[in-house]
Parts: structure tokens; sequence; C-alpha cells
């Protein structure tokens, strides 16, 4: 029986032995990195090089504080951004509309004023499609409003937008499960809560996942270079969903007859790890309503299965899967 291929990165890469490494020097540190003693300094110290390591590798000039991953750094922007407005466009992971299931769906039809937050992702993780945040940056601050940006899927892959906040979660791009951050321009845009992270956050400080997330965004590379994901691209580009500029790791194919259901079943049992939609959405049959928001046709979002790409993968990987995915069609 072939090896398994494993092409679902968007909803979690596997660990970076680099990453992998860091982690176990942290738990050598079993220190509270609050505690006032030498163990709990030490434990800090290595705590605070991580957090300057991250903000080198994603060239942050701001803020960083640590939490468990991307959705619960949108939820600290959401719920304590210092504004009494907030606006999410359609195509938001459904951690936003958790985060603020009270605010607007940006339409392109609103007046835009101070004391207002908007939510505009980077990546889609379903579609891949590259929202161009920073060109709406300057107006929105012209405004006076805030902008925060989901770089789940970018982080680590892509240069960050010109934001004012931004959410990321390490084991999108090789770091652990249960790290991210909350990226803030200034500390002063949020309402502190006490506790950690410089009073904006609860919850003793994860210091091997922290370690663990530096090293991953240090190790950088893929197994593909730019050139082999742009040649499997072209070689599934008659049945990928073509909805603006997309990244060259994140897929939206479509079959011609066979439902999302049948295929992920079919490929599953041919060694292939693929999703239907997001991970918070793939095990149900309703219609992704990111796909609906995009206009996708409803007969064709029910055909449509996402295949993710990621720091491990190979060229001879794409190679396998492009030969079944051209069997079944």
């Amino acid at each position: 029986m072939a090896e398994r291929l494993y092409l679902d990165h968007a909803a979690t890469s596997p660990l970076r032995p680099e990453a992998r490494a860091a982690m176990e020097a942290g738990f050598a540190l079993w220190a509270n990195p609050s505690s006032p003693h030498a163990e709990g300094r030490r434990a800090r110290a290595a705590l605070e090089d991580a957090r300057e390591r991250i903000k080198g590798a994603l060239g942050w000039p701001g803020e960083v504080i640590f939490t468990s991953g991307a959705s619960e750094a949108l939820s600290i922007a959401l719920g304590r951004a210092k504004v009494s407005r907030r606006i999410v466009s359609a195509v938001e992971h459904d951690a936003v509309f958790r985060a603020a299931p009270n605010a607007e769906v940006f339409t392109g039809e609103e007046a835009i004023g101070a004391d207002t937050l908007i939510a505009v992702q980077h990546v889609n993780s379903e579609t891949g499609t590259i929202n161009p945040v920073s060109n709406t940056a300057a107006t929105i601050r012209e405004a006076g409003a805030l902008l925060l940006s989901d770089c789940a899927q970018s982080a680590g892959k892509l240069p960050l937008p010109d934001a004012d906040m931004i959410a990321l979660g390490a084991h999108k791009f090789g770091g652990p499960i249960g790290i991210g951050a909350l990226l803030v321009r200034d500390f002063n845009l949020l309402e502190p809560m006490g506790g950690h992270e410089r009073g904006y956050r609860q919850g003793t400080e994860n210091l091997p996942g922290a370690l663990g997330m530096a090293a991953a965004l240090e190790a950088g590379g893929w197994a593909t270079t730019p050139q082999e994901r742009a040649a499997f691209a072209a070689r599934v580009e008659e049945h990928r969903l073509s909805i603006g500029d997309q990244v060259d790791y994140i897929f939206a194919l479509t079959h011609p007859t066979i439902s999302a259901q049948a295929l992920l079943i079919r490929l599953d049992a041919q060694g292939f790890a693929v999703s239907a939609g997001s991970a918070c959405s793939s095990g149900t049959l309703k219609k992704s309503r990111v796909l609906d928001a995009f206009g996708v046709a409803d007969d064709v979002a029910a055909r449509t299965i996402r295949v993710s790409l990621g720091w491990s993968t190979t060229a001879e990987e794409l190679e396998r899967f492009s030969k079944a995915w051209a069997s079944l069609c």
C-alpha cells in the first residue's frame, strides 16, 4: 500500500524538526516565567528572547502578545479593542464571527469613521484568495479606524500586511499547536485585563511553545520551489476555483461530477489527506459559508475540495496527487 500523503496543511502543518528541538530545550526550562527566583528569571529571559526573535522573523515593529493560537488572538482583538463598532468581511474564518457575533458584515457601502475596527483576512483558508489588505490600510487610518488582519494562512509564508493588529497561529507554518500571537501596533489599542503578557492575557505563558514558534519561523524554507508549486498549479488549473489573486499553496478544486464527500472518501482510501473547506466545517454537509460569500454556485461548492501544501510537501508528492486527481476526472 502506498505511503499516505498529507495535503491538509491549511488545517495544520507537521511540526518542523527545528521547532521540536527548541521545544525540548524549553521543557528543560520548567520554571514559571513570572516567578521571581533565578529559575523563573531564566525562563523569562528565554520567553522574551523568543518574542524578539518572532518580531524579527516577521519584520514586526510593534508588540507581541502570546496566545493559544489565532482564534484566541482574534478574540482578544475583537473583544478588547478600544472601539464601539466592529465590521468584518463576509469571508472571514468562523473564529471571527464567534469572537464578534454582533459585528456588521462589510458591504462596501459603509461610512467608516473613528471608533471602528475593521477585520479583513489576508489569505482565505478555503480558496487561497489573497486580500489586498495593505491597499486599504491608509484609507482606514485616515478615517480614524483600526485594521485587524487574520494572517493564520499567510504568516511565515508571505510578508505581513500593513495592519494595526494581526492574528496568527504557529501550527500553520510548522510550529507547535497551542501557541500563537496577537501582533499589536500599540498596547494602547486594547483594554487590559490583568494577568500575564503585560496584562493583556491571563494564564501562564507557554514557554516551550513560544520557543518552538520562533524556531519554526526562523527555519523558513520549503521542500518545494515556487517553480514546482507553479507547475502543480498549472496541472490542476482547469479544476481550480479562480477567485482573485491566489497563493500557490491552497487550492480549491472542483470535480466535474463527484461530490466533495465522495471525493474525500476516495482520496482517503488512496492515501491522500485532503479536506472540504476549513477544518472547523469540513465534517458537515452544509455548503461552505465562505464559498457562498464568494458567490460560488451551490452545485459547484458541493463538488469542491481543498488541497493545501506546506513546508514538508515535496514535488514528488505533488506529482502523485496530480495523477490521482486526473484519474478521478
